[in-house]
């Protein structure tokens, strides 16, 4: 058993007692990504001699929990999160001389302070734009428990990384389900918390209304306790919510009593595989033993939530993507006759095939007479999704159903079929138009492939203590998340 397999409670109980050095888990987690990253692709960027000179010095200093709540703790950091020093380059040609990036995005300040120790960034879909990894400009990350299959995306990387145990934790970032959905796909822990929880400063925009950074772990309480460093109010991000946050593990009590869950009929309708739906009931079975009640409800706008995601969030990365052009920072096109053809070179070389369909898209959506017709409707009927959800928690507590509606797809598979690929988002997209929270975990395996199956959890604005709450309650009551890959098989 690695020490990276311990929870942060765990490992810090070790590093009190004495049992292990900080770079002792440091060094642990780069063996293991030097053992297993040939098959995997997790990173793209490793910060080994500034991780390890870290974890040096935090031994000299000594652990402080109460101060300190992830001392020690190593984390893999998604590459559209800057890093300053540390190159950043959201896995696009574009910013692959990003090197050294001037500042930390404000969640990095906020995890220096706690004192976790970056262990590098970790690849994903170019700009967040994917949902299986494979539009990454660097490489092709593979899904640990099988590596013929993706591992999702945007945030594959960061997914994939935890579910082979190269990190206990890793942060993604969420604009229409790519912490949740690489999550479900990899068998971990994946939180999208409320819009405004998290401070999105540093954070590569891909659609800012949408976008949101969360964690990936291995346990809900984990999770739970990552949340607690990284949200808050920041002066940087005005669209970061004045809300306090609370400690979200005190609502780990296992206790769901009484609590009343919402089931969207239309989560499990056509193209949601026969498993998942049977998977995701049995795990409303057993909050049901544990005294939780639920009813099936409808989410009627729901269906028209795709459509709708992909006009707003590339409409948004259009205007958000304009200022790559090679004049301030990232690559520039070499042998270009004038300026504007150094705009065009540099845009045509550095960005991707999906990036160019979604600005070419988005910029279509927002041109004179057409604004109404497209942007203007999908913004309209974000706002029926989002009265959905508040008129469903006027009676529920959260809203459960599946993280996807199946299982990972092979590598290659669906890469040259976008509208197949979209839809793959279905269950976690309606959850970014509303801005609410919501998480997956774990909930069983598919007999076909061994692959993982999601949970999600949805709850009320702010009120991610409940969502943790029901997963928590959940994780508590089986053993999926005990689960691990061994790379190239199953479980």
């Amino acid at each position: 058993m690695s020490v990276l397999d311990l929870s942060i409670k765990e490992l810090q109980e070790k590093l009190n007692n004495k049992d292990i050095t900080v770079t002792e888990i440091v060094q642990a987690a780069y063996d293991r990504i030097k053992e297993t990253d040939d098959d995997i692709q997790a990173f793209v960027t490793l910060n080994e001699e500034e991780a390890l000179s870290q974890a040096k010095a935090l031994d000299e200093e000594g652990i402080d929990e109460n101060q300190f709540p992830l001392f020690g703790m190593p984390i893999g950091i998604k590459d559209n999160i800057v890093t300053k020093g540390l190159r950043t380059t959201c896995s696009s040609q574009i910013l692959s001389n990003l090197d050294d990036p001037l500042y930390d995005a404000t969640v990095m300040q906020k995890l220096n302070s706690a004192k976790a120790v970056n262990i590098g960034k970790l690849n994903m879909d170019e700009f967040a734009m994917g949902s299986s990894t494979e539009n990454s400009s660097m490489k092709v990350t593979r899904n640990p428990w099988n590596t013929d299959f993706v591992p999702g995306g945007s945030s594959g990387g960061s997914a994939a990384a935890v579910a082979a145990g190269q990190v206990p934790f890793a942060l993604g970032s969420d604009t229409g389900g790519s912490v949740r959905q690489p999550a479900s796909y990899c068998g971990v822990v994946g939180m999208k918390p409320t819009y405004g929880r998290i401070s999105r400063f540093g954070l590569v925009a891909f659609a800012s209304s949408l976008d949101q950074i969360g964690p990936l772990t291995r346990t809900v309480e984990d999770n739970a306790r990552i949340l607690e460093v990284i949200a808050g109010q920041d002066e940087m991000d005005s669209t970061s919510a004045n809300v306090d946050v609370p400690k979200y593990r005190d609502a780990l009590t296992g206790d769901v009593k009484g609590l009343k869950i919402a089931v969207p009929k239309e989560y499990f309708g056509e193209g949601v595989d026969e498993e998942v739906q049977s998977s995701v009931r049995q795990a409303l079975k057993v909050l049901e033993e544990q005294g939780a009640e639920w009813d099936e409800v409808s989410l009627p706008h729901s269906k028209y939530a795709v459509a709708a995601y992909y006009m707003i969030a590339s409409s948004e990365a259009s205007a958000n993507l304009a200022r790559f052009d090679g004049v301030r920072y990232g690559k520039r096109a070499e042998n270009a006759e004038d300026m504007m053809d150094m705009f065009k070179k540099s845009r045509s070389e550095g960005f991707g095939e999906e990036v160019k369909r979604r600005i070419m898209l988005g910029t279509f959506a927002l041109s004179s007479g057409y604004y109404d017709a497209y942007y203007k409707k999908a913004q309209q009927v974000r706002t029926l999704i989002k009265q959905d959800f508040d008129q469903i928690f006027e009676e529920y507590d959260v809203v459960l159903g599946p993280t996807a509606p199946t299982t990972a797809f092979k590598i290659g598979d669906q890469i040259d079929d976008p509208l197949t690929m979209y839809a793959n988002d279905i269950m976690t997209i309606p959850v970014n138009l509303a801005g609410v929270p919501g998480i997956s975990v774990p909930c069983g395996f598919h007999s076909e492939n061994n692959l993982p199956i999601g949970l999600q959890i949805i709850g009320k604005h702010f009120d991610e203590s409940t969502v943790y709450k029901v997963a928590h309650a959940y994780e508590q009551a089986t053993d999926h998340h005990k689960q691990k890959p061994q790379l190239g098989g199953a479980k």
